[in-house]
């Protein structure tokens, strides 16, 4: 397969990186860390008026641009490379994918305008304190009052939690797991903002005691949504990992060209110039199984279960070696709080561990294997 960008898609790109060059440098990206909010909500008003990121993925018959997951890979490798502080993932990515995989038309209809618009910031509520991103083994219960639900439990690791308008909670309901949702200022939810080690994303706590709840989709049918929604959000955060790990690369070779020791440029020196050229293949193999995977989830491939784990879990190594080879190669000033080095780091090790561990989707990977190798059960007669 030749895969190329198409003008749109290169446009999309420089826009974005322009956008992001003004609003999220570095002395903005700390300030915003150092807030409970996390973000900037003219940043992020602009990103949906100016450029209609929030809907870039969104169909348009709900108010977005109906554009598809290469689309959505382009802006998140923007973003990861300015390590952008907005609650656009847990918005654009995870929120809206299970609403649309929900195949509840109604609550897209009330919910995904909202969102691409950003008028509305939403999350996808799925881990729990063991923080898997699976719908098996929840703790959190929903059980019917009326005509309608309410939730009992505590739900973990919640991307921007604290603040949104919308949370989609994965609960058990008596017909199996199940996907509801739950207004921001619900009575009965309490919100905590977690102390993480990547400060530029942010992540909450939500105690749910007796909060009332509207079911998504079908009552027992949150495994197949989630389980769609993380293979479209694996290849978002691998293709935001790939941003992340470019420039890392970037500031080792800019680093490697004005640092002097003994009279000459440190990018002289052979094992710089090895470490700049692992660097290199190893991030531009991240790019090609990311996109590889973006482009199996616009086809709506069968192999996408397969392709998305294996960019997830290569791109979450690449970036966390890239990011702390860039520290390695910027030696002491490497380590220090003033240089951005350190963030990067911080990133690409939450990042790791976001949506399932390397490992975890390796061995999603080798089970699809075998299951396909496997074929159908035989037909006895």
């Amino acid at each position: 397969m030749i895969f190329t960008f198409t003008d749109e898609q290169r446009e999309l790109a420089a826009t974005l990186r322009r956008f992001l060059q003004d609003k999220s440098p570095s002395a903005e990206v700390r300030r915003l860390m150092q807030t409970e909010q996390g973000y900037d909500p003219q940043t992020w008003a602009q990103l949906a008026g100016q450029l209609g990121l929030q809907g870039l993925a969104i169909p348009e018959k709900y108010g977005g641009s109906g554009a598809g997951p290469v689309e959505l890979a382009v802006a998140c490798e923007e973003m990861g490379r300015a390590l952008l502080c907005a609650p656009y993932f847990a918005t654009a990515v995870l929120a809206a994918h299970a609403l649309l995989a929900s195949g509840d038309q109604a609550a897209a209809e009330e919910f995904l305008p909202s969102l691409a618009d950003g008028s509305a910031i939403a999350t996808l509520a799925v881990p729990e304190d063991d923080g898997a991103w699976s719908a098996g083994g929840l703790q959190t219960r929903a059980r019917r009052s009326g005509d309608g639900y309410v939730l009992d439990g505590r739900k973990s690791f919640v991307l921007d939690g604290h603040i949104a308008d919308l949370i989609l909670v994965a609960a058990q309901a008596d017909a199996g797991p199940s996907l509801f949702a739950v207004q921001g200022s619900a009575d009965g939810l309490s919100r905590r903002l977690l102390e993480t080690l990547d400060m530029t994303r942010k992540q909450a706590v939500l105690e749910l005691d007796a909060v009332p709840a509207r079911l998504i989709g079908a009552e027992g049918g949150a495994a197949d949504v989630v389980g769609q929604t993380l293979r479209h959000a694996a290849v978002a955060l691998a293709a935001e990992q790939v941003g992340g790990a470019q420039r890392c690369l970037d500031m080792s070779v800019e680093y490697a060209k004005i640092r002097m020791q003994f009279g000459r440029p440190i990018g002289s020196f052979q094992a710089i110039k090895h470490m700049c050229a692992d660097m290199l293949l190893e991030v531009e193999s991240a790019r090609s199984a990311a996109y590889y995977a973006a482009w199996a989830a616009q086809e709506q491939s069968g192999e996408l279960p397969l392709v998305s784990s294996l960019a997830k879990a290569f791109c979450s190594e690449v970036y966390f070696r890239a990011a702390a080879d860039n520290i390695q190669i910027h030696g002491g000033i490497g380590f220090t709080w003033e240089h951005d080095a350190h963030l990067y780091y911080r990133r690409a090790k939450s990042a790791e561990l976001m949506l399932g561990t390397p490992e975890e989707h390796r061995e999603a990977a080798a089970g699809w294997l075998i299951d396909r190798a496997a074929g159908p059960a035989p037909v006895r007669r």
